[in-house]
C-alpha cells in the first residue's frame, strides 16, 4: 500500500484533493483539532464529507489532536461516538486521553497517532500500540533508521510527511506562540512565530524557521522501508496549491510503483513543487540530520506566487472555447500551461480573450472574472490553467 493522503481544509479542497489523486483526506472538525483558523467541517459536513469519499471509493480522516486541557473535554466522548457511527475511515489523536475513550467507549475506527506525540523509537511505538493505536504519524524529525525499526519491532503501519511546512521545534513541542501571542499552538492558535524576523540590535536581523518539506527524492526509498502513508502539509494552502503538489506526488507514486520514474521525471516534479509554494523547500530529516542548508538563519525574500491563472468551469468542444473563471493576470501573447488530473500538461498560447457577452478583450485583470479562451486541445471541468514554467 502507498496511500497519498491530502488535506482538506473546506469541502472545495477536499473535492480537489480526491480528483487530482488523494487516496484519502485529513480534516478537522469545529473543535478539538490543531487548526483552529482554518475552516473546518461541522458534523454534518463530517458526515456528508464522508459519504462523499466512499462514494469514490476513497477515505476520510478526522483529526482529534489538540492537548487537551480540562475545559477541552466538554463534549468529547459524544464527538468521538458521531465519529464512529458515520464510519470515518480513521481518528487522529495525540492525547492518551482520546485514545483512553476510543478503547473505553469500544468504538470500531481506526486510530491514528498524531505527529504531536513526536514519536522517534520503537518504544514509544509499541507504548501507543498496546494504547489502541493501529498506525503512527512519524515525528518530522525521524529518520529512516527510525522509520525501519519502529516497523520491524511493532508491525503497526507507517504514515510520514512528505511535503509542507516544517516546525522549528520538536512537532507538538513549541511554546512560542504562547509565550509571545497567547496563541495555543497546541490547541491550534500557532502563530508562527518561528517565521518572524527577530531583530537583537536593530542591526542583525535573523530569522530561524526551517525550509519547507520536500521528499520527492526519497519516495521511492520510503516504499522500501515500509512507510504505508505519504502525508501532505497543508490545510490552509489554496486549491492550485493542493491540486498541484497532489498531483506530482500521484505521478511519482504511480511511476514508482509501474517501475517507470526517471531521474527527468524526479527534476521535472521537483520544478513544480519548488514554485507552488512561496518558500525554499529541502528534504530535512529521512537521510540525514538538517543543517544551514536546511534553515533559513538569514533573511528570505518571500514574493507571492501568481502562477495560478485560472479554473475550467465549462469548455464547448465544438466551438473549442473553454469558460474559465480568473485569478491572476493574464492577457494576450502569454504563454501558459494547462494541469488536469486526466490528461498530461499542455502549454498554449492566449490568442484571444472575451468576456461574459463574447466581446473582445485583451486582459483578463479582475480576480475571478468569467471570460472565455480558445484551446485546440480538449479541456475538463476543474482543470487549472498556470503560467508556463520553464525548465
Amino acid at each position: 500500500m502507498a496511500e497519498l493522503l491530502a488535506p482538506a481544509g473546506d469541502k472545495e479542497k477536499l473535492e480537489y484533493a480526491f480528483l487530482y489523486g488523494a487516496d484519502a483526506v485529513y480534516f478537522g472538525g469545529q473543535n478539538y483539532s490543531l487548526r483552529a483558523n482554518a475552516k473546518n467541517f461541522s458534523n454534518e459536513e463530517i458526515a456528508e464529507a464522508t459519504a462523499y469519499a466512499h462514494s469514490l471509493n476513497k477515505k476520510v480522516y478526522v483529526t482529534v489532536n489538540i492537548v487537551f486541557h480540562n475545559e477541552d473535554l466538554v463534549g468529547l466522548k459524544e464527538y468521538l461516538s458521531f465519529l464512529a457511527s458515520i464510519k470515518v475511515d480513521g481518528i487522529i489523536a495525540s492525547d492518551i486521553i482520546v485514545l483512553d475513550l476510543i478503547k473505553e467507549l469500544n468504538l470500531d475506527v481506526k486510530v491514528i497517532l498524531s505527529t504531536q506525540a513526536s514519536v522517534l523509537n520503537h518504544y514509544a511505538a509499541s507504548f501507543y500500540k498496546d494504547l489502541g493505536v493501529d498506525q503512527i504519524v512519524m515525528a518530522r524529525e525521524a529518520l529512516k533508521d527510525d522509520i525501519v525499526r519502529i516497523k520491524d519491532n511493532t508491525g503497526l503501519e507507517i504514515e510520514c510527511f512528505i511535503h509542507g511546512a516544517m516546525c522549528t521545534s520538536i512537532s507538538g513541542k513549541c511554546v512560542l506562540s504562547n509565550h509571545t501571542t497567547l496563541r495555543d499552538s497546541n490547541r491550534g492558535g500557532c502563530a508562527q512565530i518561528c517565521r518572524w524576523v527577530f531583530n537583537e540590535d536593530d542591526e542583525h536581523p535573523f530569522t530561524m524557521t526551517p525550509k519547507d518539506l520536500n521528499f520527492i527524492d526519497y519516495i521511492s526509498d520510503m516504499i522500501n522501508s515500509g512507510v504505508n502513508t505519504f502525508k501532505v502539509e497543508g490545510r490552509m494552502r489554496g486549491i492550485y496549491y493542493i491540486a498541484t503538489v497532489i498531483l506530482c506526488y500521484r505521478r511519482v507514486i504511480d511511476k514508482i510503483l509501474n517501475n517507470t520514474l526517471t531521474e527527468e521525471d524526479k527534476k521535472y516534479y521537483l520544478k513544480i513543487l519548488n514554485r507552488v509554494a512561496n518558500r525554499d523547500s529541502a528534504p530535512q530529516f529521512y537521510d540525514h540530520l538538517p543543517d544551514y542548508n536546511d534553515q533559513y538563519y538569514a533573511l528570505r525574500d518571500e514574493e507571492s506566487n501568481q502562477d495560478f491563472l485560472g479554473i475550467i468551469i465549462d469548455y464547448d468542444k465544438e466551438k473549442g472555447l473553454a469558460t474559465i473563471e480568473e485569478r491572476n493576470l493574464f492577457k494576450i501573447g502569454d504563454e501558459v500551461e494547462i494541469i488536469g488530473p486526466n490528461h498530461e500538461t499542455f502549454k498554449s498560447t492566449i490568442n484571444a480573450i472575451y468576456d461574459e457577452d463574447d466581446n473582445p478583450i485583451e486582459v483578463a485583470n479582475k480576480p475571478r472574472m468569467i471570460i472565455k479562451v480558445p484551446f485546440a486541445l480538449p479541456l475538463e471541468k476543474k482543470d487549472l490553467m498556470r503560467v508556463k514554467i520553464n525548465l
